[in-house]
């Protein structure tokens, strides 16, 4: 019992582990997304303000050209972290399924003590009426 105990707490934590990795590559995703969205902002003002928005043109702007290869490496990363995040969510499953594994095998052990004891105290029951009679 005391095993399974501890069995259950590690499972327990596992989970909660894998939650907060899920939650810290979702929240690099926006990241990400939510910089490349700004570059994109700040690359559009740019062309606006010099008025050149052909990227091949001699006097397109360095700025944009840079932002333009910093939006994308951003977007390549968050793209990379989606695969990261389907692993993740899958690692997450797994775990939750084998702490329900080991949760059902307490519930079923507690559930036999339960009823061992409701029988213990019925055959106590039953001695005791069987004497006073």
């Amino acid at each position: 019992m005391k095993t399974r105990d501890s069995l259950i707490r590690l499972k327990r934590f596992q989970v909660d582990e894998k939650r907060r990795q899920l939650a810290q590559i979702e929240s690099m995703i926006a990241e990400f997304n939510r910089m490349a969205d700004e570059l994109d902002e700040q690359i559009h003002s740019e062309q606006d303000r010099v008025g050149i928005t052909d990227v091949t043109h001699f006097a397109y702007p360095t700025f944009a050209k840079a932002a333009a290869d910093r939006r994308d490496n951003l977007r390549n990363s968050a793209h990379e972290l989606d695969d990261q995040l389907q692993r993740a969510q899958d690692e997450l499953s797994e775990a939750i399924e084998e702490l329900k594994k080991f949760e059902q095998l307490e519930e079923r052990d507690q559930q036999r003590e339960r009823t061992a004891q409701e029988v213990a105290e019925q055959d106590q029951l039953d001695e005791v009426a069987s004497r006073l009679r």
